[in-house]
């Protein structure tokens, strides 16, 4: 298909404050992942008449430490907005967040994320970070396009949220993941979201091509299903176009089985939430003392983390970037090294079976079964001799189905390397006996060694110890070689 134009995508992140005890304007508990529906609710969370929100002050000092982050300004007074819109997921019909027009000021304003694509540094800007508070969970029986009604859970309805809002400079899906990842690493290292945490980020994503209008595409929940979601955007408006229709301005969903965006409605626009001055809360005043003093206390970042450990464990960029893309990874390497391990071979095994294996099985680090303590061990096994390299791959995926040690695994699979000659100039024996055409070809034809070789070491499920097998093998060779007339 003729390329319709360049895709041009804003991000609009809602990453929720998962380090909090407490809602963002009460005093519910923030908790609400596994509790039961409607149970965390308040009359401030529910709006009821009377009730009074109080803002959550440490939920102002973790969205300036993610200003920081972001290289963002913040301005000294900010104020709290009225949303009002009539859609159930706000029992008081309204959403207490922030405004950056009409007089509004947000928590920070500018600022940007750097990544790498493809070896190549990117940086996003950033139009806004506002605090807000997260709408209750909407429940379809069904699918969203087909469900005869909805359920509304308002436990979630109040949580502290913060909304990242990028200008329109990612041109394709994979930038918009890998941007994502990058953020939520940056989130994960400051301590205030942990991005594992199911609905704990999610993603409003703004997309248009030359040509057409732009599109939204509600709630993304996983940084895989972005760029799904993206991809299959683009690919609904470019064929639009090339048809001659026009692509109208809508909110759409992403529904993640059939992997189809789904018209929900036109698309608003600002004046249709009839943004006002939220009356029950003050403004917020933010010293500047106070914010080189949360500035001070902030943990290390993930770029500060990366160049650490290209300097302290001679790791390349790559590897230093892809281990500090998730914390749990960077913090698991580390805890390796700290046991012991070799940094450069930790990093190498980590970085090829380790990842791959989470990969194939849509894991996070948290949920692997294999710990540090194991990892580190099996490495030294592969060090010391005790198994082959190979065999370290086979240990380290069993490792990962069933948490055991490698030395468990080791025993009861019977995967010691053999470095006895004796046991070894039997299992050739026995090769030479099953393989009597190829031992004639080795006799003249190297390739064919190498071939006896590898069968020698099927033969011993890869635990004959290489040096010695090419050894005994070649002299067997030469002894039949000698006798030959």
């Amino acid at each position: 298909m003729k390329n319709l134009g360049e895709a041009v995508i804003g991000l609009e992140t809602h990453c929720q404050l998962t380090s909090l005890k407490s809602k963002l304007f009460c005093g519910c508990s923030a908790n609400y992942r596994g509790r039961s529906p409607n149970t965390l609710v308040c009359p401030v969370c529910l709006g009821l008449p009377g009730s009074l929100p109080v803002l959550n002050r440490r939920a102002v000092e973790l969205a300036v430490m993610v200003a920081l982050a972001l290289k963002s300004k913040i301005p000294e007074r900010s104020l709290f907005f009225r949303k009002n819109y009539y859609y159930p997921d706000m029992p008081k019909n309204f959403q207490i967040s922030q405004y950056d027009k009409s007089g509004g000021v947000p928590i920070a304003v500018g600022g940007s994320m750097s990544f790498r694509v493809d070896g190549e540094e990117r940086t996003v800007e950033i139009l806004r970070v506002q605090l807000e508070e997260d709408p209750a969970r909407l429940l379809y029986p069904g699918s969203i396009d087909t469900s005869p009604y909805t359920l509304v859970d308002y436990n979630r309805a109040g949580v502290a949220l913060l909304e990242i809002v990028t200008k329109p400079v990612l041109r394709s899906p994979r930038e918009a993941r890998l941007f994502l990842q990058r953020l939520r690493s940056t989130l994960e290292h400051l301590g205030v979201s942990d991005g594992g945490l199911e609905g704990a980020m999610r993603c409003d994503a703004n997309i248009s091509l030359a040509g057409g209008k732009r599109v939204e595409v509600k709630n993304i929940s996983s940084f895989k299903e972005v760029e799904r979601a993206l991809e299959f955007e683009i690919t609904r408006q470019r064929s639009l176009l090339a048809r001659g229709k026009g692509v109208a301005m809508e909110t759409r969903h992403w529904d993640e089985v059939k992997r189809v965006t789904v018209s929900l409605r036109v698309k608003e626009e600002e004046h249709d939430y009839r943004y006002f001055p939220e009356p029950d809360l003050v403004p917020v005043v933010i010293p500047r003392k106070y914010v080189d003093e949360v500035g001070a206390a902030m943990p290390e970042l993930p770029d500060a983390r990366r160049d650490r450990f290209i300097d302290e464990y001679g790791l390349p960029l790559y590897d230093a970037e892809v281990l500090t893309s998730e914390k749990a990874l960077a913090d698991f390497f580390e805890e390796c090294v700290r046991l012991g391990g070799d940094a450069k071979k930790v990093s190498n095994w980590m970085m090829t079976d380790f990842l791959r294996w989470l990969r194939e099985e849509d894991l996070d680090v948290a949920d692997s079964r294999v710990t540090t303590q194991n990892l580190v061990e099996m490495i030294r096994l592969v060090e010391d001799g005790t198994i082959s390299g190979k065999i370290g791959k086979s240990v380290l995926r069993e490792m990962m189905k069933t948490g055991k040690s490698p030395r468990e695994i080791i025993e009861a699979e019977g995967l010691l390397r053999i470095d006895s000659e004796e046991e070894i100039s039997r299992l050739v024996d026995r090769v030479i006996e099953e393989k009597p055409k190829a031992v004639q070809d080795a006799l003249t034809d190297e390739k064919a060694v190498n071939f006896l070789i590898g069968q020698l070491m099927r033969l011993s499920r890869g635990r004959t110890d290489p040096t010695l097998a090419n050894k005994v093998m070649r002299e067997k060779l030469e002894a039949l070689r000698q006798r030959k007339p």
